[in-house]
């Protein structure tokens, strides 16, 4: 009885590979789980195992672009393998191994993808059940993909590497002599499932402009000298993707006669002109995607308007000690502006809306997201029903978060929801700003620095403590005069706290 082995799916992105090597060659005798060919996509090169032993029977080539689920090979049972004496049966069953996927998991109801850092484990390392084997950040935070079974490490996707929610990241082999508790066995386990590529075996790299068999044929279809092309695999080994965005240069102009000098020279500059390169974080890159995103799928628009501040800062100086020494926690201007903020929801339930679909789900809570400013970037933890908290209830959970924020101790959990966003650029000086809003959010509050400004109150020409406000909004969502009557509703109640209090 013959066994068909196929091209596995390696990766939901991921349509064909290429047969690159042969490992075993046909009419050679192999065993269960050996690995006879390596298989390479535009992503990652990856080996093909055998599934039961047997003799091998070839059918596609070395170079062969081939699509998931084509067919690779047979293996014809029954032939004369080490397998056929009770010894080497009852070992080969002992040491059968199993594969299991390890995905990226759901990690938030607003991320759908996520950025692979960093591999704490290399392919062909040993782990086990539960061992961190990876970093995964999203564009709220950084966490761990840990190993769902103890095996044989086989890494598919790359350090870099953007996957999407459920996307394969690596697999382990689990069961047998792939497990053994001692480590020479686990040494020997993962030597005997490393195969070394046609570079390792040489000892050169791909810096010689070596395309892969995929790249090569787009090369030479194009016409172009894969000297020409910088490669971006392993090594600087040129890709199938390299090959696809390579163009042919344009040829260079004939010799001419020499040109006249120009007239004037060139502009002669002194001082130091350096210039320093860095590549972008993964988390800077994905916020950067987020924030076009935003812009370029809402509707957004910003209304302004200003907050006399004298009489929250007098409330302020007169109960901060005893509000202190009874709650434990200073007396600051984001609560009054959080409370302000889940009263005027009551009054504008539009404003807190989001859209989900063809649909608009409103809320009758208020989860306010409070932005930090984090050593990694920018995180918005939640405060979960803040119209049901007292002012120090708000400035506690304020310092909570703000603390985890810095240490980078937030989880996704507390970074995940919230129905309206505040924001505090006065803390660094700004004046006045358009902020963005916070997907799948329809509006945000921006808070500015505070200055002593000349206005007029009864005819009179005073100077008052005036904070500028800006609230972006989506227009889809939240009409002009929700958004005007929303922010105004919020100048009263700073301008008169006693509002608060009283809910009027």
């Amino acid at each position: 009885m013959s066994l068909e082995i196929k091209v596995p799916a390696v990766g939901e992105s991921i349509t064909e590979v290429v047969l690159s090597k042969w490992v075993k060659q046909d009419g050679e005798q192999v065993e269960m789980d050996e690995v006879i060919a390596e298989l390479e996509s535009d992503k990652a090169t990856f080996e093909l195992t055998a599934e039961s032993a047997g003799t091998l029977k070839t059918i596609a080539k070395e170079g062969d672009t081939l699509e998931i689920g084509a067919l690779v090979c047979k293996i014809e049972e029954g032939g004369a393998s080490k397998a056929e004496s009770p010894e080497a049966v009852k070992e080969e069953k002992s040491a059968k191994a199993e594969k299991k996927d390890i995905k990226v998991p759901a990690v938030g109801e607003s991320i759908t993808e996520v950025t692979l850092t960093k591999w704490l484990k290399q392919n062909g390392d040993a782990v086990a059940m539960d061992e961190v084997i990876a970093e995964l950040e999203s564009d709220k935070a950084t966490f761990e993909l840990p190993a769902e079974s103890a095996g044989i490490l086989n890494t598919i996707a790359k350090e870099g590497d953007t996957l999407e929610i459920g996307a394969l990241v690596a697999t382990i082999t689990s069961g047998g002599a792939a497990v053994s508790s001692s480590s020479a066995s686990a040494q020997v386990a993962t030597t005997s499932n490393k195969v070394e590529t046609p570079a390792e075996k040489s000892g050169f790299s791909y810096a010689d402009k070596t395309p892969s068999p995929a790249a090569a044929k787009i090369l030479a279809e194009k016409g172009i000298d894969p000297k020409q092309v910088n490669g971006t695999g392993v090594d600087g080994r040129i890709t199938k993707e390299d090959a696809m965005k390579a163009e042919k240069p344009a040829p260079k102009p004939a010799a001419s006669a020499p040109a006249k000098a120009p007239v004037a020279s060139a502009p002669s500059f002194s001082g130091a002109r350096d210039e320093r390169r860095e590549k972008m974080t993964p988390l800077r890159k994905t916020i950067s995607k987020r924030l076009v995103s935003v812009k370029n799928e809402t509707a957004m628009l910003t209304t302004f308007n200003e907050v006399n501040m004298a009489p929250i800062m007098e409330l302020r100086k007169k109960y901060k000690d005893q509000f202190k020494e009874k709650h434990g926690v200073g007396l600051g201007f984001m609560s009054f502006f959080t409370k302000a903020v889940t009263e005027a929801l009551k009054d504008f339930p539009a404003v807190g809306a989001r859209i989900e679909g063809e649909e608009l789900v409103y809320s009758n809570f208020a989860d306010i997201s409070i932005a930090v400013s984090a050593p990694k970037g920018l995180v918005v933890p939640v405060i979960r029903n803040a119209e049901s908290m007292s002012l120090a209830q708000i400035e506690k959970e304020v310092i909570t978060l703000a603390t985890k924020a810095r240490d980078g101790k937030l989880s996704i959990e507390e970074m995940t929801g919230g129905t309206f966003t505040i924001t505090n650029g006065g803390v660094f000086g700004s004046m006045l700003s358009t902020p963005i809003i916070n997907a799948p959010q329809s509006a945000i509050l921006g808070m500015h620095n505070i200055v002593e400004r000349p206005v007029a109150e009864n005819g009179q020409v005073v100077i008052r403590p005036i904070m500028y406000v800006a609230l972006s909004y989506d227009h889809r969502v939240i009409d002009g005069r929700e958004s005007v009557g929303f922010l105004v509703r919020v100048k009263q109640l700073l301008e008169d706290p006693s509002r608060l209090l009283l809910g009027v």
